[in-house]
């Protein structure tokens, strides 16, 4: 076993060959945080898969990021036993922060990582590597909703997964079917492109990484897996689910920044280029500005739901909720999507956005009546993923009709900028 020091904020200690010669073909990373139970058993599993049923040079790699239990020193016992097993710990958390540290040092040209609790069947995984070795893609990725995909996982997990691939699409205009499956690779090249760019630590990070590369005009390959959810996984689903509506909100914000755009390669800076081809005359700008403001009304809705179910009930809790917010969803996007200035035509604007609130109250309050008549369960968990998809639905009605009746160019004497 080698050991060596890297610098301070990175990766603060390795384990095994930090390079070889010949270099592998792909480096499996597996990052983990606190895993000391089930780091073993998949390490030693996909160490025989790889060497039992895999044609290309590879390395695995455990990146520990901040583990606070016995993982670091599982990960010591595991290099030293099994040859091609390497290992380096972060002193900060992070999933993003251990990918994107590992992936930039390594010297594989495939990058590929996977869950530690190995939900994905490990078949999938020549699939995923196999179209980036021969130059066909340049990212790979799991997707556990494209078709010829089996899943087993509960209904909570399932809206999770569903709710977040449609507000992606919805903002910022993926085409990609499952962000969030820890099963995904990329070509070393395009990771050196990308990733500096890429500003997430955390969950995050993959779908920053996956808007950044479709934007660029990359290929994004898309592999069905077989995938069985973890019944003891620690992920604080709310949480994450959280994290990643205020990653959109910022992602989409950086999108349509002059900054940042002086920063992304030419075919980047082209993509998001403010009008386009069959797009109408400043629709691009107004549908980022609106994303923005729809993530942060979403945020701030679910968390008065959250706080008011309790002591209204979810109907009630609903209404308040979503009429709060659409007051204040209607000033924002009068202001900021439309540019609509001065005091004339306020009123009006709010009346008229209340239309808009009552359409989107019926959505929200039908998805719940349905989801009491269907007899789901699952709480108030539940109910806030529902609610999820029900404003996902209603927001693209709100944006046609704030666009083409509340803020319709040339309606009174407003101020346009």
């Amino acid at each position: 076993m080698t050991c060596t020091q890297a610098p301070a904020g990175e990766i603060a200690e390795r384990l095994g060959p930090v390079r070889t010669a010949p270099p592998p073909t792909v480096d499996v990373v597996v990052p983990v945080h606190n895993e000391e139970q089930d780091l073993g058993p998949s390490v030693r599993g996909l160490h025989a898969f790889l060497g039992e049923a895999f044609p290309f040079g590879w390395r695995i790699t455990i990146a520990d990021n901040a583990s606070t239990d016995g993982t670091w020193a599982l990960a010591g016992q595991l290099v030293e036993e099994l040859p091609g097993v390497s290992a380096v710990r972060l002193d900060a958390k992070g999933r993003g922060r251990a990918l994107n540290a590992v992936w930039t040092s390594s010297d594989a040209e495939v990058l590929a990582y996977m869950d530690v609790d190995l939900s994905t069947d490990l078949a999938a995984l020549l699939p995923l590597i196999a179209p980036l070795v021969s130059g066909h893609s340049d990212v790979a990725i799991g997707s556990r909703l494209a078709r010829g995909a089996r899943v087993v996982r509960g209904p909570k997990r399932e809206f999770i997964s569903r709710c977040y691939n449609l507000i992606l699409r919805g903002t910022l205009r993926a085409r990609f079917s499952d962000a969030q499956c820890g099963f995904k690779a990329v070509r070393k090249d395009v990771a050196e492109r990308l990733l500096p760019l890429v500003e997430d630590t955390g969950w995050f990070f993959d779908t920053e990484l996956l808007v950044l590369a479709e934007r660029s005009g990359l290929r994004i390959h898309e592999v069905p897996v077989d995938w069985v959810d973890d019944p003891d996984s620690r992920v604080d689903v709310l949480a994450t689910a959280i994290a990643d509506l205020r990653g959109v909100a910022r992602l989409t914000r950086t999108l349509a920044s002059a900054t940042m755009r002086a920063r992304l390669p030419t075919t980047l800076r082209s993509a998001l280029a403010d009008e386009h081809p069959g797009v109408p005359k400043g629709m691009s700008a107004q549908l980022l500005r609106f994303a923005a403001v729809g993530v942060v009304s979403t945020v701030v809705y679910l968390v008065l739901y959250a706080l008011l179910r309790p002591v209204t009930g979810a109907f009630s809790a609903n209404a308040v909720s979503l009429l709060l917010c659409a007051v204040g969803n209607t000033a924002a996007n009068r202001l900021f999507t439309f540019g609509v200035r001065g005091q004339e035509g306020r009123m009006r604007a709010q009346f008229e956005g209340l239309v808009v609130f009552a359409l989107g109250l019926g959505l929200t309050s039908g998805s719940l009546w349905l989801l009491e008549k269907l007899a789901l369960g699952g709480g108030t968990a539940v109910e806030l993923l529902v609610l999820c998809l029900a404003n996902a639905a209603a927001t693209l009605l709100r944006f046609v009709l704030y666009r083409n009746w509340v803020f319709r160019p040339g309606r009174g004497r407003d101020s346009v900028r």
